[in-house]
């Protein structure tokens, strides 16, 4: 499915892309620090426990009188960023408990996390060459967490972004008590047997690697009998989620794909269904992703994020 945006935008977005008008990276924003300092949602850090490590995460809680639903945030290949708990945050304000684990917890300076590496290219290398078995382990942990809060009522979904979107693909296949994963622009795993919970896509119409991929995965899991409904925004790029909201952003298009891919997924967190299967990782065959060796974005190409 894609979503076609005004052609207004499209145009400008092309114009944009081709005089090279991409937002720079930036690992902490200030415009992201700004909003999550003002939220007035309960923010507190919790040790997860893995074996012999202790990963650190970030949990923010919804006001409201119900018990909530849990999203498991995966973040980008920068780390746990500003933007990220911003995110996070954002997420939190529309009901949901949200845990975002610092998957870079003991692997900075110092036995430090996301914070303690001090530049963008550190992140990346740190996050690139993350155990795919210790990140799946990681987010068991924040699974399990999330099982047991008495402010949750048991429902658990994970989403993430560039290389936490494929690590989200991944965990729907490693997780059989997930009642949704959500994917923005990452990519799938070569092996959809195991999945099932219903898998949701967003992809920046810009994103012609990560977009290639989706024919094939969509492939797969119709052939598996799985659920996947991918949606690609016209006229964004990779990372769209981050740029449609920095005030730095030059692409329109980003910031109209940000508002109705958060509104899918608020919409869709909403009309969420129970697991179908019982607490815990798959028994079956480990997925990785199908570019597992792949980082967020070229290392040529400074992607709109």
């Amino acid at each position: 499915m894609r979503h076609l945006l005004p052609r207004s935008l499209v145009l400008t977005a092309a114009i944009a892309f081709s005089l090279g008008l991409q937002p720079a990276i930036a690992h902490g924003q200030d415009w992201a620090k700004t909003k999550l300092e003002a939220s007035p949602r309960h923010r507190e850090y919790v040790p997860l426990k893995v074996d012999n490590r202790t990963v650190q995460a970030l949990v923010v809680y919804p006001e409201i009188k119900s018990k909530a639903s849990v999203v498991i945030l995966i973040h980008e290949i920068f780390g746990l960023s500003d933007w990220a708990k911003e995110m996070a945050d954002e997420l939190a304000g529309e009901g949901f408990i949200v845990i975002a684990p610092d998957m870079l917890s003991a692997h900075g300076a110092n036995n430090g996390g996301s914070d303690s590496l001090p530049g963008q290219e550190d992140r990346i290398k740190a996050v690139s060459a993350l155990d795919p078995a210790e990140v799946l382990a990681d987010l068991d942990a924040a699974a399990e967490y999330a099982r047991k809060l008495p402010a949750a009522n048991g429902q658990i979904a994970v989403a993430g972004f560039c290389w936490g979107g494929a690590k989200s693909f991944a965990f729907a296949a490693h997780r059989r008590d997930l009642s949704a994963a959500f994917v923005f622009y990452g990519t799938g795993p070569s092996d959809v047997s195991t999945i099932n919970a219903p898998v949701y896509g967003f992809y920046g119409g810009e994103d012609a690697r990560v977009d290639a991929t989706i024919s094939a995965t969509k492939d797969a899991m119709n052939a598996a009998g799985k659920t996947y409904d991918p949606v690609t925004y016209e006229g964004a790029g990779h990372g769209f989620m981050r740029a449609g909201e920095d005030p730095a952003n030059t692409n329109p298009a980003n910031k109209t794909a940000r508002e109705q891919g958060f509104a899918r997924l608020v919409k869709l967190l909403k009309e969420m269904k129970p697991a179908k299967s019982s607490p815990g990782p798959s028994t079956g065959h480990l997925s990785l992703p199908t570019l597992a060796k792949t980082t967020c974005h070229e290392k040529d190409v400074q992607p709109s994020l």
